[in-house]
């Protein structure tokens, strides 16, 4: 039995790490010439890893903090395919476009808002750039059930596609009404059944909790249901509540959200419900069957975490298609435009559509290693990072270890010599302790920061 109210002091203001450091530090002090030059410095070795963004959705689910674009009309869908094909011609001007593959996601807003053949028309131009993709990569497509039909299935299997994530967040109508959502699991079942048809044998299904009604028996009702549908992967996200940058979040009652020590509780219910039915933890918010590549790969501590979260994919290049996209390389990360306008204004001039990004230091570097190895795996190697870093870890770290002497005491993580490890009940708060070693937050008085609570 844990008390949870103890652990409420830990709700506050902290990134998810998606990536070190985090996107409130990229800046227009990097321009496209900085990425045209890290594109020509790259090795031809280091594989490529692609992600699209599809910014449209018919209409608003309130609680989405996703750069999106409400539209119904099919002339702004024709107009953006036209212009991510212009883009990719771009790119190949400055990148090796036939550098090997090794995964492909489809992001937005709803990808499959595109109609089959729209889909199609991306998918070929995408692999007539990059026409190098590996036997094993990932193609992997986001889904909102309700704007999914066989047509894009078929599309999608032709393309190598071979993991869909579907959207349901909540099952419970309530809920369903006030995040105006509505999406019974009669529509996912029926749409995770031609994923199955067509041979996909990676199926995810995204939950979120901490939405505005949610109990802890209400959610558990929801995932006793989804488990009926036996996804392969699940993924069940902390909701973020940032409603300075999202309006829609405005239209909930803050009333109705449960507080912190409920929320743990939930998570704890969650984490024992999947895995009494063979779904095991990977990373902070994933759960995935033992025989999935996800699992194996936490077992051997080679999870990697990116932009479109955990991967075994490590080692690539992350270019970032289309509107408001972010690529990543070695040392630096870059983000698309965020407006259509100006985003269609650059690639009319030929250029890359370059709003923003960073160029990391030594030290950003190796923070970087060290927070994703928490992130990803709850646990550090010090010898390992000694070694690959050269450094003493507690000196240079010496801030970060005093800091966690206090997880340390709340019997959260385990330290010594060698190894930091953060326990079962540690892993819910894997956010907090990787926080200790961001150099950039702890300038940023506590009330300044503007990131979704930790818990």
């Amino acid at each position: 039995m844990i008390d949870f109210t103890k652990f409420e002091k830990y709700s506050k203001p902290g990134p998810r790490y998606t990536s070190y450091p985090t996107a409130p530090e990229f800046n227009e002090n990097f321009t496209e010439a900085d990425l045209i030059q890290r594109f020509k410095s790259q090795s031809s070795d280091r594989p490529l890893s692609l992600y699209i963004h599809v910014p449209f959705c018919r209409s608003a689910c309130y609680f989405c903090g996703c750069n999106v674009i409400f539209t119904s009309k099919e002339d702004k869908k024709v107009k953006y395919i036209e212009y991510l094909k212009k883009e990719l011609a771009i790119l190949a001007k400055h990148l090796d476009t036939n550098r090997i593959v090794t995964q492909m996601h489809f992001g937005g807003g709803t990808p499959t808002f595109l109609s089959p053949d729209q889909l199609k028309e991306v998918l070929d131009s995408l692999k007539s750039t990059f026409p190098n993709f590996s036997p094993d990569a990932e193609v992997s497509c986001e889904v909102d059930p309700r704007f999914f039909e066989q047509g894009h299935m078929d599309v999608l299997k032709e393309a190598g596609c071979n993991r869909l994530s579907f959207g349901v967040q909540d099952l419970n109508p309530q809920v369903q009404k006030t995040i105006h959502r509505i999406q019974p699991l009669e529509l996912t079942a029926k749409v995770v059944q031609i994923a199955r048809d067509a041979g996909i044998n990676s199926v995810n299904i995204d939950l979120i909790y901490g939405l505005p009604h949610q109990t802890k028996e209400t959610f558990r009702q929801t995932i006793e249901q989804i488990v009926t549908l036996n996804p392969d992967r699940l993924a069940v996200f902390n909701y973020a509540h940032v409603p300075w940058m999202m309006k829609t979040q405005r239209k909930f009652d803050e009333t109705t959200f449960a507080p912190p020590s409920t929320k743990l509780e939930i998570l704890k219910d969650t984490i024992a419900y999947f895995d009494e039915h063979g779904y095991n933890m990977v990373g902070m918010d994933h759960f995935a069957k033992p025989e999935d590549e996800l699992f194996k790969a936490i077992e051997k501590g080679e999870l990697h975490r990116n932009f479109q979260g955990y991967t075994t994919k490590g080692g690539a290049d992350l270019v970032g298609i289309g509107v408001t996209s972010i690529g990543d390389g070695v040392d630096y990360y870059v983000q698309n435009f965020k407006d259509l306008p100006t985003y269609e204004e650059a690639i009319d001039a030929g250029r890359l559509p370059v709003f923003k990004g960073f160029s990391l230091s030594d030290d950003d570097i190796l923070r970087q290693y060290v927070i994703m190895e928490l992130m990803s795996n709850f646990s550090l190697d010090i010898k390992r990072v000694e070694k690959k870093f050269n450094i003493v870890f507690n000196e240079y770290f010496s801030d970060a270890v005093a800091m966690l002497q206090e997880f340390k005491e709340a019997e959260l993580i385990t330290i010594d010599d060698n190894h930091i490890k953060a326990n079962t009940t540690g892993a819910m708060l894997i956010r907090n302790i990787s926080m200790t070693f961001d150099a950039y937050l702890h300038k940023i008085p506590e009330d300044k920061r503007r990131f979704s609570k930790t818990i």
